[in-house]
Protein backbone atom coordinates (compact mmCIF):
# COMPACT_ATOMS: atom_id res chain seq x y z
CA UNK A 1 0.00 0.00 0.00
CA UNK A 2 1.27 3.46 -0.92
CA UNK A 3 1.10 5.52 2.27
CA UNK A 4 2.23 8.80 0.70
CA UNK A 5 -1.39 9.69 0.02
CA UNK A 6 -4.47 9.65 2.18
CA UNK A 7 -7.68 8.47 0.51
CA UNK A 8 -10.98 10.32 0.70
CA UNK A 9 -13.42 7.41 0.45
CA UNK A 10 -16.72 9.22 1.04
CA UNK A 11 -18.15 12.69 1.49
CA UNK A 12 -21.52 13.96 2.69
CA UNK A 13 -23.01 17.32 3.56
CA UNK A 14 -26.15 19.15 4.52
CA UNK A 15 -26.15 22.83 3.63
CA UNK A 16 -28.21 25.49 1.83
CA UNK A 17 -27.16 23.69 -1.37
CA UNK A 18 -28.94 20.46 -0.40
CA UNK A 19 -28.27 17.15 1.33
CA UNK A 20 -26.95 14.92 -1.47
CA UNK A 21 -24.21 15.28 -4.08
CA UNK A 22 -26.55 15.47 -7.07
CA UNK A 23 -28.63 18.27 -5.56
CA UNK A 24 -25.53 20.16 -4.42
CA UNK A 25 -23.94 19.99 -7.88
CA UNK A 26 -27.16 21.09 -9.59
CA UNK A 27 -27.31 24.12 -7.32
CA UNK A 28 -23.66 24.95 -7.99
CA UNK A 29 -24.36 25.01 -11.73
CA UNK A 30 -26.95 27.79 -11.45
CA UNK A 31 -26.00 31.39 -10.73
CA UNK A 32 -28.52 31.96 -7.95
CA UNK A 33 -27.49 32.61 -4.36
CA UNK A 34 -29.10 30.75 -1.47
CA UNK A 35 -29.88 33.76 0.72
CA UNK A 36 -33.26 34.56 2.22
CA UNK A 37 -34.38 36.85 5.00
CA UNK A 38 -34.91 35.97 8.64
CA UNK A 39 -35.84 38.26 11.51
CA UNK A 40 -32.70 38.09 13.65
CA UNK A 41 -31.00 40.61 15.93
CA UNK A 42 -34.20 42.70 15.88
CA UNK A 43 -34.21 43.23 12.11
CA UNK A 44 -34.63 41.54 8.74
CA UNK A 45 -31.33 39.77 8.07
CA UNK A 46 -29.92 37.98 5.04
CA UNK A 47 -28.90 34.41 5.88
CA UNK A 48 -28.36 31.09 4.08
CA UNK A 49 -30.45 28.42 5.79
CA UNK A 50 -31.21 24.80 5.01
CA UNK A 51 -33.99 23.97 2.59
CA UNK A 52 -37.35 22.79 3.91
CA UNK A 53 -36.49 19.26 2.80
CA UNK A 54 -33.21 19.32 4.72
CA UNK A 55 -34.91 20.79 7.78
CA UNK A 56 -37.40 17.92 7.64
CA UNK A 57 -34.50 15.45 7.53
CA UNK A 58 -32.98 17.09 10.62
CA UNK A 59 -36.36 16.97 12.39
CA UNK A 60 -36.64 13.25 11.64
CA UNK A 61 -33.22 12.64 13.19
CA UNK A 62 -34.28 14.62 16.28
CA UNK A 63 -37.31 12.35 16.65
CA UNK A 64 -35.36 9.13 15.99
CA UNK A 65 -34.02 8.87 19.54
CA UNK A 66 -35.53 10.38 22.74
CA UNK A 67 -32.05 11.57 23.75
CA UNK A 68 -31.73 13.61 20.52
CA UNK A 69 -34.73 15.79 21.41
CA UNK A 70 -32.55 18.06 23.54
CA UNK A 71 -29.60 18.40 21.14
CA UNK A 72 -28.57 21.56 19.30
CA UNK A 73 -28.94 21.79 15.53
CA UNK A 74 -25.14 21.83 15.19
CA UNK A 75 -25.10 18.24 16.50
CA UNK A 76 -28.04 17.10 14.37
CA UNK A 77 -26.57 18.60 11.19
CA UNK A 78 -23.36 16.66 11.83
CA UNK A 79 -25.32 13.47 12.54
CA UNK A 80 -27.16 13.80 9.22
CA UNK A 81 -23.93 14.19 7.24
CA UNK A 82 -22.01 11.53 9.20
CA UNK A 83 -24.63 8.80 8.79
CA UNK A 84 -24.58 9.18 5.01
CA UNK A 85 -20.79 9.41 4.71
CA UNK A 86 -20.12 6.29 6.76
CA UNK A 87 -22.75 4.39 4.80
CA UNK A 88 -21.15 5.45 1.51
CA UNK A 89 -17.71 4.38 2.74
CA UNK A 90 -19.04 1.00 3.85
CA UNK A 91 -17.87 1.47 7.44
CA UNK A 92 -19.69 -0.18 10.33
CA UNK A 93 -19.46 -0.36 14.12
CA UNK A 94 -16.78 -3.04 13.89
CA UNK A 95 -14.45 -0.54 12.20
CA UNK A 96 -12.45 1.32 14.84
CA UNK A 97 -12.56 4.65 13.06
CA UNK A 98 -11.66 7.93 14.69
CA UNK A 99 -13.93 10.96 14.73
CA UNK A 100 -12.91 14.63 14.68
CA UNK A 101 -15.75 17.01 13.94
CA UNK A 102 -15.44 20.55 15.21
CA UNK A 103 -17.44 23.76 15.32
CA UNK A 104 -16.54 27.40 15.70
CA UNK A 105 -19.57 28.40 17.77
CA UNK A 106 -21.00 25.07 18.85
CA UNK A 107 -24.48 24.93 20.38
CA UNK A 108 -25.35 28.59 19.76
CA UNK A 109 -29.13 28.33 19.67
CA UNK A 110 -29.37 26.00 22.65
CA UNK A 111 -26.93 28.05 24.71
CA UNK A 112 -28.84 31.27 24.04
CA UNK A 113 -32.12 29.62 25.05
CA UNK A 114 -30.66 28.14 28.25
CA UNK A 115 -29.00 31.41 29.19
CA UNK A 116 -32.21 33.40 28.60
CA UNK A 117 -34.13 30.97 30.78
CA UNK A 118 -31.51 31.37 33.52
CA UNK A 119 -31.74 35.17 33.34
CA UNK A 120 -35.56 35.01 33.39
CA UNK A 121 -35.96 32.40 36.16
CA UNK A 122 -32.65 32.24 38.01
CA UNK A 123 -32.45 28.48 37.33
CA UNK A 124 -30.55 26.38 34.79
CA UNK A 125 -32.00 23.32 33.08
CA UNK A 126 -30.52 19.95 34.06
CA UNK A 127 -29.17 19.25 30.56
CA UNK A 128 -27.89 22.78 29.91
CA UNK A 129 -24.24 21.88 30.40
CA UNK A 130 -23.86 18.53 28.60
CA UNK A 131 -25.81 19.70 25.55
CA UNK A 132 -23.80 22.89 25.09
CA UNK A 133 -20.25 21.60 25.62
CA UNK A 134 -17.97 21.79 22.61
CA UNK A 135 -17.25 18.05 22.70
CA UNK A 136 -20.84 16.95 22.39
CA UNK A 137 -20.80 16.92 18.56
CA UNK A 138 -18.18 14.19 18.18
CA UNK A 139 -19.50 12.38 21.27
CA UNK A 140 -23.03 12.09 19.90
CA UNK A 141 -21.76 11.00 16.50
CA UNK A 142 -19.69 8.29 18.15
CA UNK A 143 -22.81 7.20 20.04
CA UNK A 144 -24.98 7.27 16.92
CA UNK A 145 -22.50 5.35 14.77
CA UNK A 146 -21.38 3.06 17.61
CA UNK A 147 -17.76 3.92 16.92
CA UNK A 148 -15.04 2.57 19.19
CA UNK A 149 -12.17 4.73 17.92
CA UNK A 150 -10.80 7.99 19.30
CA UNK A 151 -13.09 11.03 19.27
CA UNK A 152 -11.84 14.61 19.17
CA UNK A 153 -13.60 17.97 19.25
CA UNK A 154 -12.08 21.40 18.81
CA UNK A 155 -12.77 24.96 17.77
CA UNK A 156 -10.25 26.89 15.72
CA UNK A 157 -12.79 29.43 14.49
CA UNK A 158 -13.35 29.42 10.71
CA UNK A 159 -10.56 26.94 9.91
CA UNK A 160 -11.98 24.34 12.30
CA UNK A 161 -13.07 21.76 9.70
CA UNK A 162 -9.77 21.77 7.82
CA UNK A 163 -7.93 21.49 11.14
CA UNK A 164 -10.05 18.38 11.74
CA UNK A 165 -8.80 17.06 8.41
CA UNK A 166 -5.24 17.85 9.50
CA UNK A 167 -5.79 15.82 12.67
CA UNK A 168 -7.21 12.87 10.76
CA UNK A 169 -4.34 13.08 8.28
CA UNK A 170 -1.81 13.01 11.13
CA UNK A 171 -3.44 10.05 12.90
CA UNK A 172 -3.50 8.05 9.67
CA UNK A 173 0.08 8.94 8.75
CA UNK A 174 1.27 7.93 12.21
CA UNK A 175 -0.33 4.51 11.94
CA UNK A 176 -2.39 5.10 15.09
CA UNK A 177 -5.60 4.69 13.06
CA UNK A 178 -6.63 3.31 9.67
CA UNK A 179 -9.82 5.33 9.22
CA UNK A 180 -10.99 8.77 10.35
CA UNK A 181 -14.23 10.71 9.99
CA UNK A 182 -13.48 14.45 9.86
CA UNK A 183 -15.42 17.64 9.29
CA UNK A 184 -17.24 20.58 10.78
CA UNK A 185 -20.74 21.70 11.72
CA UNK A 186 -22.26 25.11 12.35
CA UNK A 187 -25.73 26.41 13.24
CA UNK A 188 -25.02 30.13 13.75
CA UNK A 189 -28.31 31.67 12.62
CA UNK A 190 -29.19 33.09 16.02
CA UNK A 191 -29.80 36.60 17.36
CA UNK A 192 -26.64 36.88 19.43
CA UNK A 193 -24.34 35.38 16.78
CA UNK A 194 -25.63 37.80 14.14
CA UNK A 195 -25.33 40.67 16.62
CA UNK A 196 -21.66 39.80 17.22
CA UNK A 197 -20.91 39.93 13.50
CA UNK A 198 -22.70 43.26 13.18
CA UNK A 199 -20.70 44.59 16.13
CA UNK A 200 -17.54 43.78 14.16
CA UNK A 201 -19.04 45.74 11.25
CA UNK A 202 -18.46 42.87 8.81
CA UNK A 203 -22.05 41.74 8.19
CA UNK A 204 -23.59 42.63 4.84
CA UNK A 205 -25.86 45.67 4.74
CA UNK A 206 -26.81 45.13 1.09
CA UNK A 207 -30.57 44.71 0.61
CA UNK A 208 -31.02 41.49 -1.38
CA UNK A 209 -34.40 42.71 -2.64
CA UNK A 210 -32.67 45.57 -4.43
CA UNK A 211 -29.34 43.99 -5.49
CA UNK A 212 -28.47 40.70 -7.16
CA UNK A 213 -25.56 39.90 -4.88
CA UNK A 214 -25.86 40.65 -1.14
CA UNK A 215 -22.54 38.87 -0.49
CA UNK A 216 -19.70 40.16 -2.66
CA UNK A 217 -17.17 37.47 -1.80
CA UNK A 218 -14.55 37.47 -4.60
CA UNK A 219 -15.22 41.11 -5.53
CA UNK A 220 -11.80 42.59 -4.78
CA UNK A 221 -12.88 46.18 -5.39
CA UNK A 222 -15.88 46.33 -3.05
CA UNK A 223 -16.05 49.26 -0.66
CA UNK A 224 -18.00 47.60 2.15
CA UNK A 225 -17.91 44.34 4.10
CA UNK A 226 -20.54 41.89 2.87
CA UNK A 227 -20.21 38.72 4.94
CA UNK A 228 -23.44 36.74 5.45
CA UNK A 229 -23.82 33.70 7.70
CA UNK A 230 -24.96 30.27 6.54
CA UNK A 231 -25.60 26.99 8.33
CA UNK A 232 -24.69 23.39 7.62
CA UNK A 233 -22.30 20.52 8.16
CA UNK A 234 -20.05 18.32 6.07
CA UNK A 235 -17.76 15.36 6.72
CA UNK A 236 -15.44 13.12 4.78
CA UNK A 237 -14.13 9.64 5.41
CA UNK A 238 -10.34 9.34 5.31
CA UNK A 239 -8.39 6.09 5.00
CA UNK A 240 -4.67 5.42 5.11
CA UNK A 241 -2.88 4.96 1.79
CA UNK A 242 -4.36 4.57 -1.69
CA UNK A 243 -7.55 2.53 -1.54
CA UNK A 244 -9.64 1.04 -4.33
CA UNK A 245 -12.73 2.98 -3.24
CA UNK A 246 -11.01 6.39 -3.06
CA UNK A 247 -12.87 9.29 -4.70
CA UNK A 248 -9.79 11.53 -4.37
CA UNK A 249 -6.51 11.76 -2.48
CA UNK A 250 -5.18 14.25 0.04
CA UNK A 251 -1.62 14.80 -1.15
CA UNK A 252 -0.56 17.87 0.84
CA UNK A 253 -1.50 19.78 3.99
CA UNK A 254 -0.21 23.05 5.33
CA UNK A 255 -0.88 25.28 8.31
CA UNK A 256 0.36 28.51 9.83
CA UNK A 257 -0.55 31.23 12.32
CA UNK A 258 0.30 34.91 12.47
CA UNK A 259 1.44 37.15 15.28
CA UNK A 260 -1.69 39.01 16.37
CA UNK A 261 -1.95 42.77 16.14
CA UNK A 262 -5.53 42.59 17.41
CA UNK A 263 -8.20 39.91 17.96
CA UNK A 264 -9.23 39.45 14.32
CA UNK A 265 -6.10 40.58 12.56
CA UNK A 266 -4.56 39.26 9.37
CA UNK A 267 -1.60 40.86 7.60
CA UNK A 268 -1.86 42.84 4.36
CA UNK A 269 -0.44 39.94 2.35
CA UNK A 270 -1.84 37.16 4.57
CA UNK A 271 1.52 35.75 5.60
CA UNK A 272 -0.25 32.82 7.24
CA UNK A 273 -1.80 31.81 3.91
CA UNK A 274 1.51 32.11 2.11
CA UNK A 275 3.09 29.75 4.64
CA UNK A 276 0.21 27.25 4.68
CA UNK A 277 -0.01 27.10 0.89
CA UNK A 278 3.74 26.63 0.49
CA UNK A 279 3.70 23.83 3.08
CA UNK A 280 0.81 22.06 1.35
CA UNK A 281 2.40 22.42 -2.09
CA UNK A 282 5.92 21.35 -1.04
CA UNK A 283 7.74 20.42 -4.27
CA UNK A 284 4.64 20.53 -6.48
CA UNK A 285 4.97 22.16 -9.88
CA UNK A 286 2.83 25.28 -9.35
CA UNK A 287 1.49 25.05 -12.90
CA UNK A 288 0.02 21.64 -12.05
CA UNK A 289 -2.43 23.24 -9.60
CA UNK A 290 -5.62 23.64 -11.58
CA UNK A 291 -7.79 25.59 -9.15
CA UNK A 292 -7.93 27.14 -5.69
CA UNK A 293 -11.10 27.30 -3.62
CA UNK A 294 -10.50 30.43 -1.61
CA UNK A 295 -11.70 31.19 1.91
CA UNK A 296 -12.86 34.67 0.75
CA UNK A 297 -15.55 35.48 3.35
CA UNK A 298 -16.87 38.58 1.63
CA UNK A 299 -15.01 41.15 3.74
CA UNK A 300 -12.82 43.81 2.14
CA UNK A 301 -9.60 42.81 3.86
CA UNK A 302 -10.26 39.07 4.08
CA UNK A 303 -10.78 38.64 0.35
CA UNK A 304 -8.02 40.97 -0.81
CA UNK A 305 -5.28 39.74 1.52
CA UNK A 306 -5.87 36.14 0.47
CA UNK A 307 -5.63 37.14 -3.19
CA UNK A 308 -2.34 38.93 -2.46
CA UNK A 309 -1.02 35.80 -0.73
CA UNK A 310 -1.95 33.64 -3.73
CA UNK A 311 -0.21 36.11 -6.06
CA UNK A 312 2.91 35.99 -3.86
CA UNK A 313 3.02 32.19 -3.99
CA UNK A 314 2.00 31.61 -7.62
CA UNK A 315 3.32 34.72 -9.36
CA UNK A 316 1.72 35.83 -12.60
CA UNK A 317 0.36 32.41 -13.62
CA UNK A 318 -2.54 31.95 -11.24
CA UNK A 319 -4.70 28.82 -11.14
CA UNK A 320 -8.45 29.18 -11.57
CA UNK A 321 -9.82 30.91 -8.45
CA UNK A 322 -13.24 30.55 -6.87
CA UNK A 323 -15.20 30.60 -3.62
CA UNK A 324 -18.70 29.52 -2.56
CA UNK A 325 -19.46 32.18 0.06
CA UNK A 326 -21.19 34.50 -2.43
CA UNK A 327 -23.71 31.65 -2.72
CA UNK A 328 -24.05 29.96 0.68
CA UNK A 329 -22.51 32.51 3.03
CA UNK A 330 -19.91 31.86 5.69
CA UNK A 331 -20.59 28.72 7.69
CA UNK A 332 -17.77 29.40 10.16
CA UNK A 333 -16.34 26.07 11.37
CA UNK A 334 -17.94 24.10 8.53
CA UNK A 335 -16.80 26.44 5.75
CA UNK A 336 -13.50 24.72 4.93
CA UNK A 337 -15.04 21.30 4.46
CA UNK A 338 -17.84 22.76 2.31
CA UNK A 339 -15.10 24.33 0.18
CA UNK A 340 -13.55 20.86 -0.07
CA UNK A 341 -16.90 19.59 -1.34
CA UNK A 342 -16.83 22.17 -4.16
CA UNK A 343 -13.29 21.07 -5.04
CA UNK A 344 -14.30 17.39 -5.13
CA UNK A 345 -17.32 18.10 -7.32
CA UNK A 346 -15.33 20.23 -9.77
CA UNK A 347 -12.80 17.40 -10.12
CA UNK A 348 -15.49 14.74 -10.43
CA UNK A 349 -17.35 16.62 -13.18
CA UNK A 350 -14.22 18.25 -14.66
CA UNK A 351 -16.07 21.56 -14.60
CA UNK A 352 -14.89 24.81 -13.06
CA UNK A 353 -17.50 26.71 -11.05
CA UNK A 354 -16.66 30.39 -10.99
CA UNK A 355 -18.23 33.42 -9.31
CA UNK A 356 -20.82 35.01 -11.64
CA UNK A 357 -19.87 38.61 -10.90
CA UNK A 358 -16.13 37.91 -10.79
CA UNK A 359 -13.59 38.27 -13.57
CA UNK A 360 -14.28 35.62 -16.18
CA UNK A 361 -11.84 32.70 -16.10
CA UNK A 362 -11.60 30.00 -18.74
CA UNK A 363 -10.87 26.36 -18.01
CA UNK A 364 -8.36 25.13 -20.56
CA UNK A 365 -7.32 21.81 -19.02
CA UNK A 366 -8.72 19.02 -16.88
CA UNK A 367 -9.19 19.74 -13.17
CA UNK A 368 -6.97 17.22 -11.41
CA UNK A 369 -5.40 19.12 -8.50
CA UNK A 370 -7.21 21.64 -6.30
CA UNK A 371 -5.98 23.63 -3.31
CA UNK A 372 -8.48 24.57 -0.57
CA UNK A 373 -7.87 27.44 1.85
CA UNK A 374 -9.44 28.33 5.20
CA UNK A 375 -8.50 30.85 7.87
CA UNK A 376 -9.95 31.87 11.21
CA UNK A 377 -9.81 34.90 13.51
CA UNK A 378 -6.21 35.60 14.43
CA UNK A 379 -4.70 34.16 11.26
CA UNK A 380 -5.08 30.40 11.81
CA UNK A 381 -4.66 29.27 8.21
CA UNK A 382 -4.95 25.80 6.70
CA UNK A 383 -4.36 24.73 3.10
CA UNK A 384 -5.21 21.27 1.78
CA UNK A 385 -4.19 19.89 -1.62
CA UNK A 386 -6.38 17.20 -3.12
CA UNK A 387 -5.76 15.20 -6.28
CA UNK A 388 -8.10 13.34 -8.58
CA UNK A 389 -7.96 9.56 -8.29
Amino acid sequence: MNTNKISITAFSSISPLGNNAEEVWTNYLNENHCFSKQFLDQQETSTASLSEESKKLVAEIRESDPKYKFLDDSVLFALAASRKAVQKAGWNSEDAFGINIGSSRGATDLFEKHYKEYIDTGKAQTLASPTTTLGNISSWIAHDLQSTGPEISHSITCSTALHALLNGFAWLKSGMADKFLVGGSEAPLTDFTIAQMRALKIYSRIDQDQENWPNLAFDFEKTQNTMILGEGAAVCCLEAGETENAIAYVTGVGYATEVLEHNISISAEATCFQKSMKMALKEEDLESIDAIVMHAPGTIKGDLTELRAIEKVFGEKLPLLTTNKWKIGHTFGASGILSLELALLMMQHDTFVGVPFGEKQHQNKAIKKVLINAVGFGGNAVSVLIEKR
